[in-house]
Order: C-alpha cells, then sequence, then structure tokens
C-alpha cells in the first residue's frame, strides 16, 4: 500500500499501543505538534472502532505528557480532518494534537472556530 501512515518509519514513534502510534507532524503548527494514527488503514473518524477509539484516546493522553514535559505548553489544540473538504490531505485517519503557547497567536479566544474567522465570530 502507497500510504505514508502505513509505511511509517517505526524508529520514529514517539509513543505506541497495539492499535495505534504517535509521531510528531513533519509540518508543525506549533513546536511539539503531534500526530495520533491508528495502525489499520482507513480514512475516516466515522469508520474507528470503538476499540480503535479507546487506544487513540489512551495515546493522546500519554502524548499529552510527554509534550507537557517537554515542551511546557500553554494550551492545546485537539482536532481530525476528515475528508478533503474538511481539510484532510492524508487520507489514512490521524489525530492532531497541537501545543498552544501564549503569545503564539495575538488572541486565541475562540479556538478552532477561529478557522474562518469572518464567518464566525465569537463572543462567548
Amino acid at each position: 500500500m502507497n500510504c505514508l501512515f502505513c509505511n511509517y518509519d517505526k524508529s520514529e514513534y514517539i509513543a505506541e499501543n497495539e492499535l495505534a502510534f504517535a509521531i510528531y507532524d513533519k509540518f508543525p503548527v506549533n513546536e511539539g505538534h503531534v500526530l495520533v494514527i491508528p495502525k489499520r488503514h482507513f480514512q475516516s473518524f466515522f469508520d474507528v472502532t470503538d476499540e480503535e477509539l479507546i487506544k487513540i484516546n489512551h495515546l493522546i493522553k500519554q502524548v499529552k505528557g510527554i509534550l507537557d514535559n517537554k515542551f511546557k505548553p500553554d494550551g492545546y489544540n485537539v482536532g481530525i480532518n476528515v475528508g478533503e473538504y474538511g481539510g484532510q490531505t492524508i487520507m489514512h485517519l490521524h489525530v492532531h494534537i497541537i501545543p498552544r503557547y501564549k503569545g503564539d497567536i495575538e488572541n486565541p479566544r475562540g479556538g478552532i472556530r477561529k478557522i474562518k474567522k469572518q464567518l464566525v465570530e465569537y463572543d462567548g
């Protein structure tokens, strides 16, 4: 199979369990940006099994601990892009764990709602 994640070099894993692994993103949004990836090849979050979801969540928490110790971020964004029009570019499910740092943007209020700032004003 010609899938980047299915053929990933295991020596680059920063964490792993039976059903998923974690790697640093090669094109990070911020320092410490990690991807958690299921070992089974499938595209959409909506095709994940309950067992895979549990194992992915375990790795997300484990990775947070690694990032807290190594980079000491002030916050996080955790997200999944689904499909081409959801921004997915590698058609193998992966979860982004993006450390956020005080001052990395002028005003972080609203978080991911700022993807389409012109459409979504956040006053909450």
